[in-house]
């Protein structure tokens, strides 16, 4: 099965409060966008990157830092929408009529992903169509109303979603072409199945495999990436 990757980076960052969009934001002195492509690059089931930046932003030319990097796959880039999901269905609209059989959904600002977990969630969607990457919770989950707390739930049953997620290409098509039917927006694209009734494998991610969204977590992710590179150099 070929398999293609949606490599979403079509936020407007707000939470950092910064001028430039958090997927453009430097860690280790790179794009944090760009840490995100080298490692699908490096990961052998994925054969092309369907990169979906703000529509403003292919002005910019984002090709410049893409070429100043060592990539082997082809990168298209693809306009994005107003929200995740409208930009996620439009790298969908961009891989349809292409030879790809699984499409893996990943925020391009986690760039700790790694490629076992890559192969290892494609692997899963092959057999099963859907799965995701997530992480069980390990605090005192509590449903709360207004401030209110309501009642304490399982930890046990709770899981935490990441991304990569991978999906069967038709099967994510009309899951997002329902929820547009419907005007119905999800937080994320294993919400959207999840609604046409299908089951969906989830497996264990990483807890470096964080989400870059406010200023503390890029402090944070900066942090990891030196002790990283220290490991590395040992």
């Amino acid at each position: 099965m070929s398999v293609s990757a949606i490599i979403v980076a079509g936020g407007k960052g707000i939470r950092m409060g910064a001028a430039v969009r958090k997927q453009y934001m430097l860690l280790a002195g790179k794009p944090i966008v760009c840490h995100t492509l080298e490692v699908f690059d490096s990961c052998h089931c994925i054969e092309e990157i369907y990169l979906v930046v703000p529509p403003d932003d292919l002005d910019i030319r984002p090709e410049r830092w893409i070429s100043s990097l060592t990539l082997h796959k082809k990168i298209h880039l693809v306009a994005g929408g107003i929200e995740r999901q409208d930009s996620v269905y439009r790298g969908i609209q961009a891989i349809l009529g292409q030879l790809c059989e699984v499409v893996v959904i990943h925020d391009a600002v986690r760039p700790f992903v790694s490629s076992h977990i890559i192969e290892a969630c494609v692997a899963e969607a092959r057999v099963s169509g859907a799965c995701i990457v997530g992480m069980p919770a390990t605090d005192t989950a509590k449903l709360v109303n207004s401030g209110q707390i309501e009642r304490t739930l399982d930890r046990n049953t709770i899981w935490l979603a990441q991304t990569p997620q991978a999906f069967d290409l038709n099967l994510i098509r009309m899951a997002h072409e329902k929820a547009r039917l419907d005007r119905f927006m999800g937080t994320d694209d294993a919400m959207l199945v999840e609604r046409l009734g299908r089951k969906i494998r989830i497996i264990p991610g990483s807890r470096l495999n964080m989400k870059i969204t406010t200023p503390e977590d890029l402090d944070l992710a900066e942090g990891i990436f030196k002790r990283k590179s220290c490991n590395m150099e040992k």
